[in-house]
C-alpha cells in the first residue's frame, strides 16, 4: 500500500469542504485491489452470492472472493454454510464447479470426505493400506475451515477476518430505517422469482465506483434522462444513516402497475408515501432498495481491480407475488432497472478510465450533493488507515 500514504487518507478524512477523494491508485493499483480484500471487504460484512443460487439441500458452489477460493454448501437442513474450499489435508481445491451433492464432499488428491456441515467423515488408508484411521490423529478439529457468514434478504454476508461487529449491529440501521416502510420484519418476507428477478453486468471498473455513483442521485439528470422524467432531482434527497452506508432517496417512485395487475405492496407501507423510494450502498459492497411494491440487492464482486460483476436480485413482497399472475409485472419491474442500470456504465467506466490520468489526484466533493460520496470515501479512509496503524 506504499501508492497509498497516510498523507492522502488524511486529505480524504478532512470535512467534505476541504477534502480530497481517494487517490487514483486505489482504484487502478493490484496491490491495492488485494489490500481491499484484506483490509476492507474482509474486515466487514461482504456480500458475495444470493442465497437462490443454492436451489436445494447439498447444493455446493464455489466463489472466488477476490482470489480467496470459497465454497458456499446448503445442507441437509437446508442452511447455508460459507467455507475456504481447501482440503484440510494437502490444501486441494475441493469443489471446482457447482453442483448437487448427494453423500459427501470428497477431495479429489486423497478422497478425504467432508459432510454438508464441514466435518471431515472419512481419511482413507491413513493408517496404511486399509487402515482408515491412525493412532494420534483425531478427525476433529480438521474439518473445513468455516467462514463466518450470515444470511439476510437472501444476501450471503460473509466476514472474512472473523472480528467485525455483530451483524445484528451492522444491519441495524437499514432494518430500523425502513422499518418504517416495510413493516417489522418486512424485509425477510420478501422473495426472488423465477422471472423478473435477476440481472448480471460485467462493468470495466473498480468496485468502488458503483458504490459512489449509486449512493448519489447528483448524477439523474444527464445520466438517467428518462428516471429524471418523473423523478427528477429535485424530488431526491441524501440518505447518510450511521457508520456504514450511505444514499438517495426519492419522493416520486411510481409502483408497478401492468394491464392486468398491480404487484402486492408491503403492508406496512404509509399511504401517504407510496411514491417513496430509498437506495443505500451498504458498505463495502452491497447496494440496496426498496419500493413499495419490492425490495433489492445488488452485489457488487471485484473480479481486478479494473473489473467488477454487478449481481442484481429484485425480490417482492410475499411469496403470492412470484406466481404466474404477475409474472408481466415483476419483468416490467426488471426491465426498468435494467434500463437504469445499463446506463450508469459508461459513467463507472469512464470514470475508472480517468483515474489513469496524473492530472487527476481524488477530485473534490461539492458540500451539498456528494455528501453520501464522500461518506464512503471516508470510510474506506478509515479502514486503510486502521491496516496502516
Amino acid at each position: 500500500m506504499s501508492k497509498i500514504s497516510q498523507q492522502t487518507i488524511d486529505a480524504v478524512l478532512q470535512p467534505i469542504g476541504s477534502a480530497k477523494g481517494l487517490p487514483n491508485a486505489a482504484y487502478v493499483d493490484d496491490q491495492a485491489f488485494l489490500h481491499d480484500r484484506d483490509a476492507v471487504l474482509s474486515a466487514s460484512w461482504a456480500g458475495i452470492a444470493f442465497g437462490s443460487e443454492l436451489p436445494e439441500p447439498g447444493y455446493a458452489k464455489p466463489l472466488n472472493f477476490m482470489g480467496l477460493p470459497l465454497l458456499a454448501v446448503r445442507n441437509k437442513s437446508g442452511e447455508i454454510n460459507v467455507f475456504h474450499n481447501v482440503c484440510s489435508h494437502r490444501g486441494m481445491l475441493l469443489v471446482a464447479e457447482e453442483q448437487t451433492i448427494k453423500t459427501v464432499i470428497r477431495c479429489r488428491y486423497h478422497s478425504w470426505a467432508y459432510d454438508l456441515d464441514g466435518a471431515l467423515r472419512a481419511t482413507p488408508h491413513i493408517g496404511g493400506v486399509d487402515k482408515h484411521e491412525c493412532a494420534g490423529f483425531n478427525r476433529d478439529g480438521h474439518g473445513l475451515k468455516l467462514v463466518r457468514s450470515v444470511l439476510w434478504m437472501d444476501v450471503i454476508f460473509v466476514n472474512l477476518s472473523g472480528d467485525a461487529p455483530s451483524f445484528d449491529e451492522f444491519i441495524a440501521p437499514v432494518v430500523q430505517r425502513w422499518e418504517a416502510f416495510s413493516g417489522a420484519g418486512g424485509l425477510q418476507d420478501v422473495y426472488p422469482s423465477d422471472t423478473g428477478s435477476r440481472l448480471e453486468l460485467t462493468v470495466a471498473s473498480n468496485w468502488k465506483l458503483p458504490v459512489e455513483n449509486y449512493c448519489e442521485a447528483y448524477h439523474v439528470p444527464w445520466v438517467h434522462p428518462g428516471l429524471s422524467e418523473y423523478s427528477p432531482l429535485d424530488q431526491h434527497y441524501n440518505i447518510v444513516d450511521g457508520d456504514d452506508m450511505s444514499g438517495q432517496g426519492t419522493l416520486n417512485y411510481t409502483p408497478t402497475n401492468t394491464a392486468d395487475a398491480a404487484l402486492p405492496l408491503f403492508a406496512a407501507w404509509p399511504a401517504d408515501k407510496i411514491k417513496h423510494a430509498e437506495y443505500i450502498a451498504l458498505y463495502p459492497n452491497v447496494l440496496l432498495g426498496i419500493q413499495a411494491d419490492h425490495a433489492y440487492a445488488i452485489l457488487l464482486v471485484p473480479q481486478a481491480a479494473d473489473r467488477t460483476l454487478e449481481k442484481l436480485q429484485i425480490c417482492y413482497v410475499g411469496e403470492k407475488s412470484t406466481g404466474p399472475e404477475y409474472r408481466e409485472c415483476r419483468e416490467a419491474v426488471l426491465a426498468a432497472w435494467k434500463g437504469v442500470f445499463v446506463e450508469d456504465v459508461f459513467a463507472v467506466e469512464a470514470m475508472q478510465l480517468g483515474r489513469q490520468s496524473p492530472g487527476f489526484q481524488g477530485g473534490v466533493f461539492t458540500p451539498i450533493m456528494d455528501v453520501p460520496t464522500h461518506h464512503f470515501h471516508a470510510w474506506v479512509a478509515r479502514k486503510y488507515q486502521a491496516a496502516i496503524g
